[in-house]
Formats: C-alpha cells, sequence, structure tokens
C-alpha cells in the first residue's frame, strides 16, 4: 500500500530544511534552490513536490490535483498530511500539476481578493528541467538588476497569462517549479521580458 511509502525521516529538520528552500525561492525568484532530504514518495511525485506537500499541507488546507495523478498521490497526501481534496479549482488553497505542460489557465484558480489577497491558490508544479525552455528575463522584489530562467514545457499561454497575473498585483497566483529535489519560485510580483 502506498500510504506504508514514510514522510519525512525526521518530521521537525525535513520540514524546516523544505520551508526555508520554499521562502528562499520566492525571496530570491528564479534561483534555484536545493531541498537537501531523503523522501521515497509515491511515483508520480518528485522528492521536492512531495516535500513542500509534506511541509505547507494540513487539515485546514484544501487541495486540487491534476487528473494525470494515480491514486497512490490522493492517499499518500491524506494519510501524511491530513489535507482535504476539491474538484474545484477555484477553491483550492494548493494546486499540484504533474506535467508543466497541463497547466490550466490561470483562470481556473483563486487569485484572492483585495482584502485577502493571501487566499490566492499556490501552484506547485512538476517539470523535466529547469534549463532548457526558452528564456526569459526576470525582475523584480529580490532579483539584482535581472536574472534569466529557461524552463521548458510550459504551454503557449503561459507568459501572457503571467503578465496579467503582475499586472493584477496584490491579487494574483505564485507558482512553485520543481524537478527532482530543485525548486524555482515565481511569486506574482515578478515582471518577465523574453530575452
Amino acid at each position: 500500500m502506498v500510504t506504508k511509502l514514510p514522510g519525512f525521516s525526521d518530521i521537525v529538520d525535513d520540514s524546516q530544511t523544505t520551508f526555508r528552500a520554499l521562502l528562499n525561492a520566492l525571496s530570491y525568484p528564479g534561483k534555484q534552490q536545493e531541498i537537501n532530504i531523503n523522501l521515497t514518495p509515491p511515483s508520480d511525485l518528485n522528492i521536492g513536490s512531495a516535500a513542500a506537500c509534506l511541509t505547507m499541507l494540513d487539515l485546514e488546507t484544501k487541495v486540487w490535483l491534476s487528473s494525470d495523478f494515480d491514486g497512490d498521490v490522493k492517499a499518500w497526501l491524506l494519510f501524511h498530511t491530513g489535507c482535504s481534496f476539491t474538484d474545484n479549482s477555484q477553491l483550492a488553497d494548493f494546486a499540484i500539476i504533474k506535467n508543466i505542460n497541463s497547466i490550466p489557465n490561470f483562470e481556473n484558480f483563486n487569485s484572492g481578493t483585495a482584502e485577502e489577497p493571501e487566499k490566492s491558490t499556490t501552484l506547485f508544479v512538476q517539470g523535466l528541467d529547469l534549463e532548457s525552455g526558452e528564456k526569459v528575463i526576470l525582475t523584480g522584489p529580490g532579483i539584482l538588476a535581472e536574472t534569466t530562467i529557461s524552463i521548458p514545457g510550459l504551454p503557449e499561454f503561459f507568459w501572457s497569462e503571467w503578465e496579467t497575473n503582475v499586472k493584477n498585483y496584490p491579487l494574483g497566483i505564485d507558482i512553485f517549479f520543481f524537478v527532482k529535489n530543485t525548486v524555482i519560485g515565481l511569486p506574482r510580483t515578478t515582471k518577465i521580458s523574453k530575452y
């Protein structure tokens, strides 16, 4: 049974290590952060996204899973975090997306309200690598001058919708991209321009 797959081997240290990597990923957009822990998640989750789920999900969080995940992921997350699941992505605190090329349009997610912009959906997106895609220049808070990322497999609409996401600040979604045990953060404050 997949629920027999262990979670963190050291809950305190591993969750602190993961949280620090996630915080740094949003604080320094586009800069790769490593999540150096031992973890054996279900086959549909990579180490980074699994660690992020174990750290950020709990009894009070609602999670939307992309439909290409198998049932093992849902069972494992429920067993280890107690989170609840929703089929309505607008109601989700977190959206976990198995394949980067299947990211839904941003309008499918909650961008928060003027009173509570922090109530928006955060996306955890799994990718294949972080270096072989179209080069995009990032600027904004946490970036000294500018930095470049090149994430492959993004849907055609992604960067145009991201520009709209930034314009709607303080509303908007934040995104984490995970490859193996590495994460890159893309907060709603980060502006982009094509290379």
